[in-house]
């Protein structure tokens, strides 16, 4: 059986901090961490207003979010967040039904989404790949929360994206499809017959030259100027 993971365990655990209104919630999620080993469960809040205090105390590496709270909700505590001196990545979660708050929270800054009935398993996984600089991203429920915005949205948004990758080099606007599939860097270094750490440069170079901060808001603005669609 694994021993649960405490605050004095082995010092590269990855701390989190646990923001949802429903403390049954954040006590399941406490208890999968735990069990899991290799986390330490720095702090919880219950709504937004009060996550911004706990992480700007606790100074956690992941924050895993909810979207709908009293008072400050999720969206707006991922935007706060992020402007912390040292910021956590942020994760939220939510349900199938909850679609354009989860957009509204990744352009926010969230690094990704998990469904709240997303298995054991999985959750450990991903907040894992998030640690270690990657994305918790669907491309599938990605399409999904675009496919919602009001057509006349669509279309605005369509050619302010077009606009804003017309300045890329043809190998950057390669990388941003890939980012826009949820490819990770070994992917993507597989697909184009690079190196890893050349990927890390072309995907550090392309946030920079597009003003994003992290891949997941790569992904949204590659689907949003359909380059998924004609990535030609």
């Amino acid at each position: 059986m694994t021993a649960p993971a405490t605050a004095t365990a082995d010092a590269r655990a990855l701390r989190v901090v646990l923001v949802d209104d429903e403390a049954l919630v954040r006590g399941g999620l406490r208890l999968i961490l735990e069990r899991a080993g290799g986390f330490d469960v720095v702090g919880e809040a219950g709504d937004g207003d009060e996550a911004v205090r706990v992480a700007a105390a606790a100074r956690p590496d992941i924050a895993l979010v909810d979207v709908r709270m009293p008072r400050v909700d999720g969206i707006a505590a991922t935007g706060r967040l992020v402007a912390l001196p040292e910021p956590p990545q942020v994760v939220v979660l939510t349900t199938f039904g909850l679609d354009d708050y989860v957009f509204a929270a990744l352009e926010a800054g969230a690094v990704g989404f998990l469904l709240k009935e997303t298995p054991p398993l999985q959750l450990v996984d991903a907040l894992r790949t998030v640690a270690a600089g990657g994305s918790v991203l669907s491309p599938t429920v990605t399409r999904a929360v675009i496919s919602r915005l009001p057509r006349r949205d669509r279309d605005r948004h369509r050619d302010e994206a077009r606009t804003r990758v017309s300045g890329v080099t043809a190998r950057e606007r390669e990388v941003l499809v890939l980012l826009g599939e949820g490819a990770s860097n070994g992917d993507i270094a597989g697909r184009i017959h690079v190196s890893e750490a050349t990927v890390k440069t072309h995907v550090s170079r392309l946030l920079i030259k597009l003003g994003l901060s992290n891949r997941v808001q790569a992904a949204i603005l590659a689907h949003r100027a359909g380059l998924l669609d004609d990535p030609s």
